[in-house]
């Protein structure tokens, strides 16, 4: 069998890619033809460099959607006599099934760059996104009432945030993310002369975790305080699936195994929460003060509405432009922070197919093959042009309501 050829590798990507395709074109005709009825989604397809962004994003979204359908050979699979070789290379003995190819070579432990690369996608837009959401959730339960009631409260919370953002943020990653930080063991007296035992991740963990909760348990008791019957079922509900979700996340005690996180990426998620809290706590706050002194909060507030109810229902949406902007460009700089956790060696185990791994992985031999490092560094750099385009598109547009 013969190796392929830049112009067959490249239509052969095309090809793998097919889902992706197909999920963009439905995504974006469905999309252009409701924007009248999609407020600041629908306005960001008037916006050139939103729409290219949003395009970028969403490619790299469904190819961690669909990655199972893209990949063309398993991501930690070694093939016999594919170490470093060039792309395109024909894989020994291939028969039934089993994709020809390395489409992109392989690397120094002969596995598929291409298959790399795209696993990669799921465990960065994994991880950044959701580690984003949790540090929203502390910035706002706390942001909202620091900026609306001042005083000693916001006093107190402006210095821990500020302590947390005096120290350099890749410094605090790297120590937070360390090996003996996850390893070292603490413990905690509780009852009976028991003790229990936890790390530092944990602990944190199960600080940051419970802001989701307190969240969502007061926005249903601050709307629907007026209806008590529909606000009990929705704390209960929130309770239920919050604390469930909570005791597996945080103690890996879920009896089910339906919420789990392995103890690495426990490590680096309460890491990012805790490095991006501080700095929306912020921006939420600055936000609020200026909103507070709007005159329909202060139609709400000679209603006899409660403060919770005026900063969730009257203040935060009027706040959504700034935060969907930041919202955009923090998952882009969690995502160049974790490339240089993984190029470090720190966080996830060391064969994992994040992005930032695979690089230290290829630039081991940068010299001598440069096929290896080039396609996740791309990865990675287009995946956080695409944020930051699409953040300067819904900054254009939320500017001109």
């Amino acid at each position: 069998m013969e190796a392929l050829s830049s112009w067959e590798i490249f239509v052969q990507i095309l090809i793998r890619f097919y889902p992706v395709w197909i999920g963009m074109v439905v995504i974006f005709a469905v999309s252009i033809a409701t924007k009248s009825k999609t407020a600041l989604y629908g306005k960001l397809f008037d916006s050139p460099i939103g729409m290219f962004g949003f395009a970028i994003v969403l490619f790299w979204v469904l190819t961690a959607i669909f990655a199972d359908l893209i990949m063309t050979h398993d991501a930690l699979s070694q093939a016999s006599g594919m170490k470093n070789k060039v792309p395109g290379t024909p894989l020994r003995g291939a028969e039934g099934e089993t994709f020809m190819w390395y489409l992109l070579g392989g690397d120094h432990l002969a596995r598929d760059i291409f298959s790399r690369m795209v696993a990669g996608s799921r465990i960065v837009l994994t991880i950044a996104p959701l580690a984003t959401v949790f540090a929203f959730m502390v910035g706002i339960t706390l942001g909202l009432p620091a900026g609306y009631f001042a005083g000693r409260m916001d006093t107190i919370l402006s210095f821990i945030a500020n302590l947390v953002l005096a120290f350099p943020v890749i410094l605090l990653f790297f120590l937070l993310v360390t090996p003996e930080i996850r390893s070292a063991g603490y413990e905690i007296p509780i009852w009976g002369g028991k003790t229990w035992i936890t790390s530092i991740p944990n602990m944190m963990a199960a600080v940051l975790f419970v802001f989701p909760i307190i969240f969502f348990c007061i926005l249903w008791q601050s709307r629907f305080y007026v209806v008590p019957k529909k606000r009990n079922i929705l704390i209960a509900i929130t309770l239920v699936l919050g604390l469930w979700a909570y005791s597996g996340l945080t103690f890996n005690a879920d009896p089910l195994g339906i919420f789990a996180m392995d103890p690495n990426v426990l490590n680096i998620f309460v890491s990012v929460v805790f490095v991006n809290s501080p700095t929306v706590f912020r921006i939420v706050r600055g936000v609020t003060m200026d909103i507070k002194t709007r005159d329909y909060v202060a139609a709400a507030q000679t209603r006899g509405e409660g403060s919770w109810y005026i900063m969730l229902w009257e203040i935060l949406p009027n706040a959504r432009g700034p935060l969907i902007v930041d919202f955009c460009l923090r998952i882009g700089y969690t995502t160049i922070l974790l490339g240089t956790l993984g190029f470090f060696g720190l966080g996830l185990s060391p064969e994992s197919a994040d992005w930032g791994t695979t690089i230290n992985d290829g630039r081991k031999l940068l010299t001598i093959y440069a096929h290896p490092a080039l396609p996740p560094a791309i990865a990675l750099m287009t995946l956080v042009l695409g944020l930051n385009l699409l953040a300067d598109g819904l900054r254009e547009e939320s500017l001109k309501d």
